[in-house]
């Protein structure tokens, strides 16, 4: 199938209801829709709040939202420089194959080099192989050693010594 044109650019307030949408969609994928707790509101004040937490493309096809990118910069140690993030990249069904997610990437990437950044990087989940292949494909490097170390909820708020009980988990 040929890449078709999607009009790539950052989201913007307006962008919520349908960033929002895929997240959940995204959610739905991962079969981790149990954890999407995530409003409107609450996208909207760490996107476009006064101290935004991340960033998002959007890739809009015609009217229609077909894909977004959500990013943010960590710092490597032992790069002593900032890396771009990639916190989650989904594209609609019916806009899948077509070229979209490369072309969020590739917007990515250019951010990336633009701003200085020492790395890009993401996960991937180890079932998901046509995303493993698709990356690879790009020259991404999957690595095998890696786990992801995760608090979340009360054993979050116990470390922190704020007992057990709190806002909804994150």
């Amino acid at each position: 199938m040929t890449e078709a044109a999607f009009d790539i650019r950052d989201a913007t307030p307006a962008d919520v209801p349908d960033l929002l949408q895929m997240i959940r969609a995204l959610a739905e994928f991962e079969k981790l829709t149990h954890l999407c707790v995530a409003e409107e509101a609450d996208l909207a004040l760490a996107l476009f709040g006064p101290q935004p937490a991340a960033e998002a493309l959007i890739a809009r096809c015609g009217a229609a939202a077909a894909g977004f990118a959500l990013f943010y910069h960590t710092f490597s140690t032992f790069l002593g420089r900032r890396s771009l993030w990639l916190e989650d990249l989904f594209v609609q069904l019916e806009f899948r194959r077509q070229g979209c997610a490369k072309q969020l990437l590739k917007s990515l990437a250019s951010r990336a080099v633009e701003r200085g950044c020492g790395r890009f990087e993401w996960t991937v989940l180890d079932w998901n192989d046509d995303a493993v292949d698709f990356y690879r494909m790009l020259g991404a490097t999957v690595l095998p050693d890696w786990r992801i170390v995760r608090l979340v909820g009360a054993p979050l708020r116990a470390l922190a010594g704020h007992g057990t009980h709190g806002p909804r988990n994150a």
